[in-house]
């Protein structure tokens, strides 16, 4: 699939894109003729550059794709003029309010230094909130597969790929950073109940303390994921070659805060019924973290000893109370932000609630 960049000019309102999938959605997923002009260029612009001329816009087909927290995100099909059944783009609508959490134009640097490293989706066209992304062809994991040793070894393989990569601009640790601006952010829209049920006054000197216990000059600093869950990582089924996607929160970090993120996530399943609820019963063993660490280490080819995965799993242990921290305040600062159906404020008590539940576990002051 060849990428193209779509003007600015054909740039379009959000309101206007929102409007659409509403119609689109009432009109059995396909985009009316009525639809805002805008819009119909984009997508006949992204299409013409593939050889397929679309005459109405019932051509495109729209599905909404769940699971997203940050964004909304959608799959259009249409058929083609080459014999093939349907060309298919994914379309990310960024969602209101989260310029909060990072800075759009660093994300889409990203997204665009990973699309030429081919390491994710080619950027295809961009609108003023939001992009054209190239559909992978592969399969969204699912929270099971997570636990699959096999499937759980060549993430850990592709994990361990990213954080290896030289990516441009400053290579500083960012986590303490982002924790303290978003307390800030978080104090900013919390009512003083709220503030004080979450114990955000506190929360600074908690951050102080993980920092000072949690640093240590010997830890390797890479570029982090940072949002490793089921839902951002694809594996073609033929290939068994695995992508990671959706770079938003991606920064350079301590690769033991990666390795914790991911582990957390396995507690997740924003799928069920209740996607907000978390589930650490299902946190994954000692056993398992060692054998996704081992994986990770061993996949650079280099020979690695049984202290290094010791080490190394004792720090992501500890990161894991950072990790806490992070998405609890996230989950705070998205519930007054994010109109997403997910209930954020929930999500966040619970990671709190584990912060304080394992924190005298794993630090020894």
């Amino acid at each position: 699939m060849h990428g193209v960049y779509v003007p600015s000019s054909r740039l379009v309102n959000l309101e206007l894109f929102r409007q659409i999938n509403k119609m689109a959605l009432k009109k059995n997923g396909f985009i009316p003729s009525s639809a805002p002009e805008e819009l119909k260029k984009v997508l006949v612009a992204v299409a013409s550059v593939w050889g397929d001329t679309i005459e109405d816009m019932e051509e495109f087909h729209v599905f909404p794709l769940k699971g997203a927290m940050t964004n909304e995100v959608f799959q259009i099909n249409w058929p083609t003029n080459h014999g093939d059944l349907h060309q298919k783009v994914l379309v990310r609508v960024y969602g209101k309010g989260v310029e909060v959490f990072f800075n759009r134009d660093d994300e889409i640097r990203t997204f665009e230094c990973m699309s030429e490293l081919g390491q994710g989706p080619r950027l295809l066209g961009r609108f003023s909130d939001g992009r054209i992304e190239e559909f992978i062809h592969a399969r969204t994991l699912s929270v099971a597969d997570l636990r699959d040793p096999e499937i759980s070894s060549l993430i850990a393989a592709k994990l361990r790929e990213f954080n290896n990569l030289d990516m441009p601009g400053p290579k500083n640790v960012l986590l303490w950073e982002r924790l303290r601006t978003w307390l800030s952010q978080a104090k900013r829209f919390c009512s003083p109940s709220t503030a004080k049920e979450f114990g955000l006054d506190g929360l600074e000197e908690e951050i102080s303390i993980l920092e000072k216990e949690l640093t240590q000059g010997y830890q390797e600093i890479g570029f982090c994921h940072n949002d490793l869950q089921y839902g951002n990582i694809m594996m073609d089924e033929e290939t068994r070659v695995i992508t990671l996607i959706d770079y938003e929160y991606a920064s350079y970090n301590p690769v033991a805060y990666d390795l914790a993120n991911h582990f957390c996530e396995m507690a997740a399943n924003y799928h069920s019924e209740t996607p907000h609820i978390l589930d650490y019963s299902i946190y994954p063993d000692l056993e398992e973290r060692q054998r996704f660490i081992s994986a990770y280490l061993a996949s650079s080819g280099n020979e690695y000893s049984d202290a290094e995965v010791e080490q190394l799993l004792s720090d992501a242990e500890k990161y894991t109370l950072a990790n806490h921290l992070f998405w609890g305040l996230w989950g705070i600062i998205s519930g007054h932000v994010n109109k997403i159906d997910f209930n954020y404020l929930e999500y966040a008590r619970q990671r709190f609630q584990q912060y304080w539940l394992t924190k005298p576990l794993l630090l020894s002051s």
